[in-house]
């Protein structure tokens, strides 16, 4: 990073003194000016939703979701009194649809989607654009570095799922090597839409990456929640083929 002019500070997302003092350093560098800002910085929580601990949801909403709004709130100011700046929220696919054992993580994405929605409305004409990058799978360390918080958080043994955290989910977690995801893309795909965004004076207000989140989008716009499910249950969980329900016409999702 810093062979290409980067310098960046270490920010913490579940401490505030690190937010405030990263954010004074970065504008003690710049006399003041800050022209973006991109909240990437997340971890999983995988497993059932009755499985997962309260306090390991609070955790994770605290460095997913309560930290970037503190960083975000921090800079607003900043940038309103230049009249301009990007603020680029990393999203996930999980923030459109949700999968088995992704509940918690989903539940920080869906959460950070409703409120960058709001914002973007908010600062219209303030010279501010807000933006949302939804990426799909990601060759990353993020799986490995999730496994801490399963083993601290997560109750799997004592699950009535238990079976299938024996066979399926742990295998899955625990295999470090190799065993990529359908769809997924090197990060050099999220970083390319971010410079899209930043370079552009009229930014769209969602950028989509990997194949895997197109899919979703289509789905979340045309079917029924009962179909989705299915889908996400059969192909996105390594299933071959799928059934659809068919739903009387005049069904509501719910």
């Amino acid at each position: 990073m810093r062979a290409q002019g980067f310098d960046s500070p270490r920010i913490d997302y579940t401490n505030p003194d690190s937010i405030r003092i990263g954010l004074d350093s970065v504008l003690l560098e710049t006399d003041g000016r800050l022209d973006a800002l991109f909240n990437n910085g997340a971890h999983a929580l995988n497993g059932a939703v009755e499985d997962i601990e309260t306090d390991g949801l609070r955790e994770l909403f605290e460095a997913n979701f309560i930290g970037w709004h503190d960083l975000t709130r921090r800079v607003i100011p900043v940038m309103r009194a230049r009249g301009h700046g990007h603020i680029i929220q990393c999203s996930s696919v999980l923030g459109r649809v949700s999968m088995r054992w992704r509940g918690p993580y989903a539940a920080t994405k869906h959460a950070l989607e409703a409120l960058t929605d709001a914002m973007r409305i908010e600062l219209d004409g303030s010279g501010i654009h807000v933006v949302i990058i939804q990426p799909g799978p990601i060759t990353t360390d993020f799986r490995v570095k999730g496994i801490p918080y399963f083993e601290k958080w997560t109750k799997w043994e004592s699950s009535p799922h238990k079976s299938m955290y024996e066979m399926q989910m742990r295998p899955r977690l625990y295999a470090l090597q190799g065993n990529p995801y359908p769809f997924e893309l090197p990060a050099r795909a999220v970083s390319d839409k971010v410079v899209r965004a930043l370079d552009s004076t009229r930014p769209y207000p969602r950028y989509f990456v990997t194949r895997a989140t197109y899919i979703a989008a289509v789905l979340r716009r045309f079917l029924p929640d009962r179909v989705i499910d299915q889908v996400v249950k059969r192909i996105w969980e390594g299933k071959k083929s799928f059934a659809f329900v068919r739903e009387p016409a005049n069904a509501c999702s719910t």
